[in-house]
């Protein structure tokens, strides 16, 4: 999948009413296993949403920034390094900051089932464990995500 600076830029003016969901799929932090996220990312696009994929190593301002310039309406974040509770939060709050708190950012990964409420009490809406069905996220999707105006 092309990073989001190799994709064309489409502006809002050019959008249509009825396009697409986008969804921006990315990678926090020094966590370099990314065969999850992409799998996520196929399920998506599989599913018919449009799919941003930031790579790999990615900030918190870096996926942010991705987030603006691609006008998505939902961000998922793939992390197994155990810095979830710091750059999850982080990035809700950048987007927050960027009056961009209509996002919906969702997540998945390795990540202890006691830090999951904590997650959600920052703004995370959703997260997936390993072993969460596929069918299920694109579920969750298509129900939680829709469009911003």
């Amino acid at each position: 999948m092309a990073s989001a600076l190799a994709r064309s830029r489409e502006t809002t003016k050019e959008r249509k009413p009825g396009r697409k969901v986008r969804i921006l799929i990315g990678k926090p932090g020094l966590d370099g296993h990314d065969r999850g996220a992409k799998i996520i990312a196929r399920a998506l696009r599989d599913a018919g949403f449009e799919i941003i994929y930031t790579g790999l190593h990615q900030t918190p301002e870096m996926i942010v920034s991705a987030a603006a310039q691609e006008d998505v309406d939902g961000i998922g974040l793939s992390i197994l390094s155990g810095a979830h509770n710091y750059l999850l939060p982080r990035i809700v709050e950048m987007l927050r900051e960027k009056k961009m708190g209509n996002v919906v950012v969702f997540g998945g990964g390795i990540i202890p089932d006691e830090d999951i409420p904590k997650l959600k009490r920052k703004g995370v809406d959703r997260m997936f464990t390993p072993g969460t069905p596929l069918q299920e996220i694109v579920e969750y999707v298509r129900e939680r995500v829709k469009p911003r105006k």
